[in-house]
């Protein structure tokens, strides 16, 4: 079952997945989708050679994947990162 998403959602994940430092288990705890999900999301809202260039960057990097990180790292954002609850995101809501 393919799960539909609002254009703040959309933007949300593709800005998450973007981020380096995010981790796909950070997207799927957030929105319920995997990370293949999240894939097909970016292949199908990016330009080609956008989505190229992120799946080369991102691929087998420690920082995106959680059983590739450190135990030191324990947990999905920065510590100084604003905390986003409840998955109601207060920037850029455009009406």
């Amino acid at each position: 079952m393919k799960k539909e998403f609002n254009a703040i959602e959309l933007d949300r994940i593709i800005e998450m997945a973007w981020e380096d430092r995010t981790p796909f288990d950070a997207i799927t705890f957030q929105f319920e989708i995997s990370e293949q999900e999240t894939i097909e999301i970016m292949r199908r809202e990016m330009k080609p050679s956008s989505f190229r260039m992120w799946r080369k960057r991102v691929q087998g990097r420690s920082t995106k994947h959680a059983k590739l990180r450190t135990d030191v790292v324990n947990r999905f954002k920065c510590s100084r990162q604003r905390n986003i609850s409840g998955n109601k995101i207060a920037k850029r809501q455009t009406f």
